[in-house]
């Protein structure tokens, strides 16, 4: 399966806190992914943003999904909202409840989700065979903790980018400031009426830098 992780990311590259869910979350004594709001409250800036156009590409991408990988506190927001029968019907909905789902957790047990399992153990390992299994994707849906950590391990096939235009100048970014390079190739570029660039990008190994020649 082709791992590919969807994220919603501000201009200034900030992920933290795109939907208020996440405030509430963020209070959970045991919630590991990215845990603690660090005194950040800027929390919503994605919805106001969020048109009739990107909803439908959101819909869709996870209709496509084969399988899902979470970090721990992105599966306890999901099992609680689509996990606990909201909006029934809703094809987002479908998709989580009816495929299977692995979750990235030393401490989470006996899961009530179905088809949920926990991965524990060598994580490295585990991802690496699901992407070896036969399928079309896996995707990682926000889980900011774990996408870094599937990025130094280059595990990572295909990002897609839901940037919104919006500056929240504050929060939790995607991509650390000091971690590993990586080569990208466009295969995807949209825009939405309220101003989303949607990019979808192929990882393809290291980047190439310019040779400086002396003389």
């Amino acid at each position: 399966m082709k791992l590919t992780t969807v994220t919603n990311v501000s201009l200034d590259g900030v992920t933290q806190g795109h939907r208020r869910i996440e405030a509430d979350a963020s209070r959970e004594a045991d919630a590991t992914d990215d845990a603690g709001t660090g005194g950040f409250d800027r929390y919503g800036w994605a919805p106001p943003l969020l048109d009739d156009e990107a909803s439908t590409f959101i819909s869709q991408t996870f209709q496509r999904a084969d399988a899902f990988l979470f970090g721990r506190r992105t599966y306890e927001i999901f099992a609680g909202s689509w996990g606990a029968g909201m909006d029934p019907g809703n094809p987002v909905g479908e998709a989580l409840n009816t495929r299977p789902k692995y979750v990235v957790s030393t401490t989470l047990k006996d899961p009530t989700w179905p088809l949920t399992t926990v991965l524990s153990g060598d994580i490295a390992g585990a991802v690496r065979e699901l992407r070896a299994a036969p399928g079309g994707e896996l995707q990682v849906w926000g889980s900011g903790t774990l996408i870094r950590r599937l990025l130094d391990l280059r595990l990572i096939d295909e990002f897609v980018l839901l940037t919104y235009p919006v500056i929240v100048g504050e929060g939790r970014r995607l991509f650390p400031a000091n971690g590993p390079d990586l080569g990208l190739e466009l295969v995807d570029l949209r825009s939405t009426p309220k101003g989303l660039t949607i990019q979808t990008y192929r990882t393809t190994g290291r980047p190439q830098y310019e040779v400086v020649t002396n003389g």
